[in-house]
Parts: C-alpha cells; structure tokens; sequence
C-alpha cells in the first residue's frame, strides 16, 4: 500500500478517477501551503507542486508528479533525494498556453494595447500601418508540446512556420523548417515573430541578449511564456526604448514576480501578463493534468517506471520521453 498525497483541487470525480487506479492505497487530498510536516514524511507519491523547500521533509518519497510543465526548481542539487522519479504535465498545457500566444501576436500586430490605452484616455485616434499574420515567418524556439501547437496554428492562419530545438529529429508537418540551436543566429533575422517557450536551464540563460535582440527586425514582434530568464531584461529595456522591435509580450519576467518599480512595466510596445497563461484557468489545462497523473500512477503501481510520461531529466530539465 502506497501513501499518496495530492495537493491540486481535485473534485470528487477526480479522486474517483484517482483511487480507482490506485486501489489499495491511502490517499490524501490538501493543498501545497496546507501540507502538513507528517503528510509529507508519510508520503510515498506526491501529486501537485509543492514547494521545494518543503520537500526536505519528504523522506519516503519515491515520486513527484507535478502539474507544471516546468521542472526547474525541482532539478536543484538536494531538492528531491537520489532516486526520486520526477514527471512533469507536458502535453496538458499546450492548448491554453498557444491559445494565449496567438491571442498575443494578434494583439502586438494590430497595436490593440494602444488602442485600449486610448480608449482608457477618450482618445479617438488611429494609430497606423499594421501587419498580417498570413505571409509572415514565424520562429518558434523550442519545440514541446506548447511550441508546437502554437506552430500548428500559425501555420494554420498562413504564417511560414520555422522550428528551433535542442536535437535532431524529423520535421513535423506543420513546420516548414526544422534546425538545432546552433542555427538560431542566422534564423531570427527572417523572423516577424520569434516565440520562446523554454526550461530555465544554463544554456537558455538569456538566450536573447542584447546581441541577438538586435538581430531581429526592428518590426519584429518577441514572446515568451517559458522562463523570463531566457531573455536579457535589461537588455530589452534598452532595445524598446531605442525604438527596435515591434513589439514584445511575455507572460514569464526575470525577475519574477516582477517588482512594482522595475522599468519593464513603463516599456513602450510592451505588453506583460503575471504567469497566467497556463496553470487552471482553461478547465481543459486541469483535466489532461489529472489524466496524466492517473496514467503515471497506472504505471507506477505495475512496475512500468520506465515508461512513465515525462520523465524528467535532471542535468537538462526537459522531459526524458
């Protein structure tokens, strides 16, 4: 019998669905804040991210399922002891989170935050030329489940879709061109929009330096919604103030959260949401996170560790499988 604890707000179908797999096993259901010191010495599988400052005390632990698709903090040298299976829910995010990033790129494109903030101050006021999403490049840098549904639906409303990611492997349908990050430099040139939706690893640490924000068109449009670490915010502060780029939305801040003064937020053609993309808004996020889990736990129980989904890999923070 296996001591499970899960902290996500689960209904009671949910913990049907839950205890249904894991016959036999004690369940228990809290929140990551509630936690209590003795659930988590008893607990043998977790469900939910709890902090990771909370987990020294998860002696018993063989398993962490989160319910994010970044695994970063949970990767740190001493967070989780050796041994410890770590899965995150790639594959239950990419349906809101592309949904918001063409919801992104139309509003950059068509200037609406402007037009909201005249609306704001009564001003009836045209504010010019605009671009279309049907004839333009878009570069999507990292290829997951998020990156590429927002792919598939660029690609879908005409845009020329180009791939970047860590290995290699064979193009998908719905990009016109697939490359490794070596390629990255010559590639954001012909970019209109380059969209990141990366891990906070080394080698995605301000991925977009000053350097090569400046080689992107200066009509160019930048969003992120992976970690606010992949982009210099200095750096873009700098850019947007000298008038290059089009425009740039991100759901993700390095700092975050973003302090009250910091220059970002008075950053012309800047448009900035609090993480919001992802976690339960769309109910949809929240069902493919429970079903994951249950197949994850199906899994556990008979044996199957190797085939678990989403492994997560330690050293790089991506998922195994």
């Amino acid at each position: 019998m296996k001591h499970i604890l899960v902290t996500i707000p689960v209904e009671d179908r949910h913990k049907d669905y839950l205890e249904n797999i894991g016959q036999g096993c004690q369940f228990q259901y809290t929140s990551p804040l509630a936690a209590t010191q003795e659930q988590l010495e008893q607990a043998e599988i977790m469900i939910g991210n709890v902090s990771p400052e909370k987990l020294k005390n998860a002696k018993r632990l063989e398993w962490l399922q989160l319910n994010s698709a970044g695994a970063d903090n949970y990767c740190k040298d001493g967070v989780l002891k050796e041994g410890v299976l770590l899965t995150n829910a790639t594959g239950a995010y990419g349906l809101a989170i592309s949904e918001y990033m063409v919801g992104m790129s139309f509003l950059l494109q068509n200037k609406l935050y402007q037009y909201y903030e005249n609306q704001r101050n009564h001003q009836w006021k045209d504010e010019g030329n605009v671009t279309s999403v049907y004839g333009s490049v878009t570069l999507v840098v990292g290829l997951g489940d998020i990156g590429g549904e927002y792919a598939k639906r660029m690609k879908a409303l005409g845009s020329y879709t180009i791939g970047v990611r860590r290995t290699k492997s064979q193009k998908p349908e719905y990009l016109d061109e697939l490359y490794t990050m070596e390629k990255l430099d010559s590639l954001i040139p012909r970019a209109d929009f380059v969209a990141l939706s990366l891990p906070n690893t080394p080698a995605t640490y301000h991925l977009m330096d000053e350097r090569r924000l400046r080689l992107m068109k200066r009509t160019g449009f930048l969003i992120n919604v992976g970690r606010g670490s992949a982009i210099d915010t200095e750096a873009l502060c700098k850019v947007l103030k000298e008038g290059h780029l089009g425009g740039c939305g991100v759901d993700v801040t390095d700092p975050e959260p973003l302090p009250e003064d910091h220059p970002l937020w008075d950053m012309p053609r800047m448009v900035i949401t609090p993480h919001i993309s992802g976690q339960f808004h769309l109910q949809e996020t929240f069902e493919r996170i429970v079903k994951i889990a249950g197949r994850n736990l199906e899994k556990f129980l008979a044996g199957q560790k190797n085939d678990m989904e989403n492994l997560v890999d330690f050293k790089t923070g991506y998922r195994r499988r």
